[in-house]
């Protein structure tokens, strides 16, 4: 064989050989994303928080079952058992861990210090010490906060508009929870500025709730303020049911508790934020560094009013707050 027929037999084998490998890796499978998805609560109880999220996902492309596989784990409303299912996720080897709430969010940190974690809400981020600050979380952590303090003398203020003769609310709080010290102050300083007398009423667990509502009625309050505390998301019936027996307005943090039977809320669109998650999810699986990525806080707010739950207690709500309202269940 001449040089040239060797160098061109060479050339030829070489370009084969280029071919085979790129038709080969054209056909490797792409790596399909995992995202694990924590929750306390059922899932069908926030059915709507996380359509929202899937919504975020397809916005920016994103299909479940797909081009991204969802890894739902729910703990049914009880908290002790989102340990092992955040340590189940870790053995599905998830990209990504998304937590609905403050409990969610300390079992996947608890569970690994290495796979980032995307919060659809905290109500105080830095103070429950998952980052270290707004701006630069610093670790595995990122995401969205309701940390709004200023929200909570919003609602006093509603309270006092809905019943004017008013002198005693009582504050449903978790002394436990970092975000309700800060809500406090906002409320302290509404409180003065109104000419209302508070009493503090701690929920430490679900029998709490009932001693807290004899001890409302007792002591002569006519409106009670809930503070946000993750127990209460799988005890609303009991909540607002004990508001109706014991005919007082109450102002919730959440909708949820509205959709369930409340008075009114005035808080944060966490359907929104479930939303804005998925942005999160998306820059994280480009190579984004949840170290890097700032945490939001809140953008929409919403007046929800309930007025079978205020006919129940014999209430009627001023036309003025109800034109303000942005949803109202008759």
């Amino acid at each position: 064989m001449s040089a040239t027929l060797g160098k061109i037999f060479v050339l030829f084998l070489t370009t084969i050989l280029l071919t085979t490998a790129s038709a080969t890796q054209a056909q490797q499978p792409t790596k399909v994303p995992r995202i694990g998805f924590l929750i306390a609560s059922s899932r069908s109880v926030n059915a709507a928080r996380y359509e929202t999220f899937l919504q975020g996902l397809r916005e920016l492309g994103y299909e479940e079952g797909k081009n991204i596989v969802i890894e739902w784990r729910s703990g049914e409303g009880r908290f002790d058992r989102l340990a092992a299912l955040a340590a189940e996720l870790i053995r599905l080897k998830v990209d990504i861990i998304v937590t609905a709430g403050p409990a969610d969010t300390r079992a996947a940190r608890e569970a690994t210090s290495t796979i980032p974690i995307v919060m659809t809400f905290d109500n105080d981020p830095v103070g429950n010490g998952f980052i270290a600050s707004l701006a630069r979380p610093g670790g595995n952590i990122t995401g969205l906060s309701t940390l709004a303090p200023e929200l909570s003398s919003k609602q006093l203020e509603l309270l006092k508009e809905i019943v004017p003769k008013s002198s005693r609310v009582a504050i449903l709080g978790n002394s436990t929870n970092p975000g309700n010290a800060l809500a406090l102050k906002e409320i302290e300083a509404a409180a003065k500025a109104f000419g209302l007398k508070l009493q503090y009423l701690d929920i430490l667990d679900p029998k709490a709730i009932e001693t807290a509502f004899r001890t409302a009625s007792k002591s002569g309050v006519e409106a009670i303020l809930v503070l946000g505390i993750p127990l209460l998301n799988s005890e609303r019936k009991q909540l607002v049911e004990l508001a109706v027996k014991n005919r007082l307005p109450a102002i919730y943090y959440t909708g949820d508790l509205v959709e369930a039977g409340g008075l009114m809320t005035y808080g944060v669109n966490r359907n929104d934020l479930a939303r804005r998650a998925a942005t999160y999810v998306d820059k994280i699986l480009k190579g984004a560094k949840p170290a890097e990525l700032p945490v939001e806080q809140p953008k929409k707010f919403e007046l929800i009013i309930n007025l079978k739950a205020a006919k129940q207690i014999g209430l009627t709500i001023p036309p003025n707050v109800l034109a303000r309202a942005d949803k109202v269940i008759k």
